[in-house]
Parts: structure tokens; sequence; C-alpha cells
């Protein structure tokens, strides 16, 4: 029988337990509040139990696996088990537990059982590494998160653009998952390193701004089908924490509607580094939202123009 190892992380929050509990409750913003997760899928929802599918970084590789989880608010705690792993992950579970330290502050640890694929030592140890770092840096979201709680209405914002497109999904759909041929196909691509295994694409991308400027983003994008693609920037400017999107295509009339659609964190402390002196989160968010939807619309507009020129061939 395989070896079941264990590990815990720990942290300490100033918000009231009630506040980190819902968080880490709500998994469908985990992409947003954790930097190692790309995305959530629900498969199954019940009272106080769901089964997820996650997609997120591990040592700089993007693993996916489906896990249940029991949760129990009044207990305040959340119990995983993986149904299916990713190798070298043999089996893991674990459970969340929140412990009030007061009115407004609480202890949040994070316990892991493992076991590892032939009980390899390099396995073990990859695991391990894993745990880690992806473990500190839920826990730093969490914190982060819970203790500027009351400023995430402020903070947190979602928008999208929609355009309607005259043409075949399929030739659209092709234009926004070949991003391998943006470069050529869009003039605000500067340089594209990009890879596709299995649906799961990474994007390293510089993107020319309408002053010359050049920023440089990382991405990891899932592939669902021929209608949604969704992403998160695992290197984001430095004006957000995070920022998630979706691509979607819809028939509607004679062609689709084509919606991108963004979820953005700022970064409060750079708003005046960044934008200038006396500069506000207000005009963070202005900045934030014009710049990405300009962006978004350019996208749209050349994915129009490829895939109507198409249908008229």
């Amino acid at each position: 029988m395989s070896e079941r190892h264990h590990t815990l992380h720990t942290t300490e929050i100033d918000a009231p337990a009630a506040t980190v509990y819902g968080i880490i409750a709500d998994v469908t913003r985990w992409p947003q509040f954790f930097t190692p997760n790309v995305h959530v899928e629900h498969l199954e929802q019940g009272p106080g139990t769901e089964r997820i599918r996650i997609w997120a970084t591990a040592n700089d590789e993007v693993k996916s696996w489906v896990s249940r989880r029991e949760l129990d608010e009044a207990k305040l705690t959340v119990t995983f088990r993986q149904e299916v792993s990713a190798a070298p992950v043999a089996s893991m579970g674990g459970t969340w537990v929140v412990t009030p330290a007061g009115d407004d502050r609480s202890v949040l640890k994070l316990h892991h059982d493992f076991t590892v694929v032939d009980d390899a030592p390099d396995g073990e140890s990859w695991i391990r590494t894993a745990l880690d770092r992806n473990s500190d840096a839920e826990l730093a979201g969490i914190k982060r998160i819970a203790e500027e709680h009351d400023r995430l209405g402020e903070l947190m914002f979602a928008f999208e653009d929609t355009v309607h497109i005259a043409a075949d999904g399929k030739d659209v759909f092709d234009f926004l998952d070949r991003a391998d041929l943006w470069p050529e196909r869009l003039p605000h691509v500067a340089r594209l390193d990009f890879t596709d295994e299995d649906g799961v694409q990474t994007l390293a991308m510089d993107t020319r701004a309408a002053d010359g400027s050049t920023h440089t983003t990382e991405s990891v994008r899932v592939v669902f089908g021929t209608d949604r693609i969704v992403y998160k920037q695992t290197t984001v400017p430095a004006l957000m924490t995070a920022h998630t999107g979706r691509w979607t295509v819809v028939p509607a009339g004679d062609g689709v509607d084509v919606t991108s659609q963004h979820t953005v964190i700022l970064r409060p402390d750079a708003v005046e580094r960044v934008l200038g002196k006396g500069k506000t989160v207000a005009d963070s968010r202005a900045y934030v939202q014009h710049a990405l939807s300009t962006n978004s619309r350019a996208t749209l507009g050349h994915a129009k123009e490829y895939a109507e020129a198409r249908r008229a061939a």
C-alpha cells in the first residue's frame, strides 16, 4: 500500500472567521483570488457538497483534476478529495479549517494528505514543492482578500464587449483559438510565444499600446469545444492583482454574437505610482477598463473582418 504523506500550512488573518470561510467556500472566485488557480468548473452542486474541476499551475506546469468538496459552515471547515488526480499525484485530499481568534481575527489552516504514483521519491519531492508554493500563494491570497474585504466592491469589477459577426461561428472561433497566428493577424500583438496541449494553451505576449509602449503579459487559456475559451493572466500589469476573462461565440440571426468578458481586481497601492500623484482607484478602474476593452474590440474587429471575408469567399 502506498505511503500517505501529510502537510500543514497556516496563516493568521486580520478578518472575521466568517469572512475567511466565505472566501474558501465560493470556489467560483478562486481564479481571481488565488495566484495558482486558472479556472474552476462546477460539475455537480447540492446542499453542503459540490463536485468541481480545477485547472491550476503547479511548479510552472498546468494541471487539472476533479475534486469533491464538503462544506460545513457551522464548523467553518471545507473538506476536499480529488477524484481524478494528475501524475505524479496518486491521491490527494485535505481540509481547510478556520478558527476564530477574536471578533476580527482568525487562524486559517490548510491540511493536505497525499500518495505518490509508484511511491517515487522524486514524485514526492515534486508534490511537496508544488504544495508549498501553491498553499503559500493561496493562503496569501485569502489573507489579502479577507483583509481588504470591505473594499472588494471597489477593487473588483467585471465588464464585457459584444460584437455581432455575420459569419460562421467556426471561422470566428478559429480566429480566437489560433492565438499562435495573432502576431500576423493583430497589429497590436508585437510578439507571442505559444503552446497548446490538449486544449490548454499558454501565451507570453507583447502588446503594443496606442502610445507606442509595449506591455508583456503571460496567460493560460482553457479551450471548451468550439464556442468558449477561458483564460487567466498569470503575469499582470502593475495596476492589477488579478485578471481573468473568457471569449464566447453564440449563434444569433445571420451569424454569431461574440463576447469578450473581463474580471479584474485592482492593486490600490500601485495607482499613484503608475498613473501619477492624486489619481484614485476610480481613475485606475477607468484606465484599466479602457485599455482592456480597446484591445478586446480590436481583436473582435479583426475576427469579424476575417470571418466575414471567408463567408463572402
